[in-house]
């Protein structure tokens, strides 16, 4: 099950075996459509990045767990990813590293601060609610958007109007992969995306769109799915908007080093 896949650190896992096809065309949500490549380093590719334990922070390389990405925020500080990537630990123990590749930090290792968790996933874990913000420290006074950019988080967009881009770091490897489709309902309050390879360590990969719009968020039904092959999402709505609002309205200080 994909539930168990989706978040072990330490779980044996095959590497992928992927297209050689570019990835070029993906990046832009532009096809091939369903075909896996391993995402090339690029400006928007930066804004996605690993979650990783602190302890980890100098020997990051096999040590990632989860992905997460940049979203614009007034503090410039924000990060989103799945519910059930936050939901059981202790803030402050968690690092994020944009652009993670082959055990290199190019933009540096940020310090997860607060993370906010919806109240559906917060009371019961509901899979509708599997979404979560985190605010970064910034580094000597640069917050996490001002290095590597940042995308929008946008609720409200009807599912499969336009084709994603699903970026996200499996267990199995160093580097990010990168899959482009158009997201269909599977029901009224999740989506699902038919994408190979987006197995264990890809729960909290965004979907964004060729607006550069995060839409959603691997994760949800199934902490994601049941195979590596199909993802799935929560449809974002009010829940999702009014956690937004409270995570970039976050009063935590956000000065000092990590």
């Amino acid at each position: 099950m994909k539930r168990t896949s989706r978040l072990s650190l330490y779980a044996a896992t095959v590497l992928l075996a992927l297209p050689s096809a570019s990835a070029a065309a993906a990046g832009a949500g532009s096809g091939p459509f369903g075909v896996t490549v391993t995402a090339v380093a690029s400006a928007h590719s930066a804004r996605v990045g690993a979650l990783f334990a602190a302890g980890r922070r100098d020997r990051l390389r096999g040590g990632h767990f989860c992905t997460a990405s940049v979203v614009h925020s007034p503090h410039r500080d924000l990060i989103v990813t799945a519910a059930h990537c936050l939901g059981g630990g202790t803030a402050g123990e968690l690092v994020f590293v944009p652009g993670y590749r082959d055990g290199e930090a190019p933009y540096g290792v940020w310090r997860v601060a607060k993370w906010f968790l919806p109240d559906g996933w917060a009371q019961g874990r509901d899979e509708d609610s599997d979404v979560a913000f985190a605010v970064v420290r910034d580094r000597g006074g640069e917050g996490v958007e001002d290095v590597v950019g940042g995308n929008r988080f946008v609720v409200g967009t009807a599912v499969g109007a336009t084709a994603v881009t699903v970026t996200g770091y499996p267990n199995s490897r160093e580097v990010p992969v990168s899959c482009s489709n158009k997201p269909r309902p599977h029901n009224r309050t999740q989506q699902r995306i038919s994408c190979p390879g987006f197995g264990g360590g890809t729960s909290g990969s965004p979907w964004v769109d060729g607006e550069g719009q995060v839409v959603g968020v691997l994760g949800g039904h199934e902490d994601g799915g049941a195979t590596a092959d199909v993802s799935f999402s929560v449809v974002f709505g009010a829940e999702a908007a009014a956690l937004y609002r409270e995570s970039v309205g976050c009063d935590e200080p956000h000065g000092g080093s990590s």
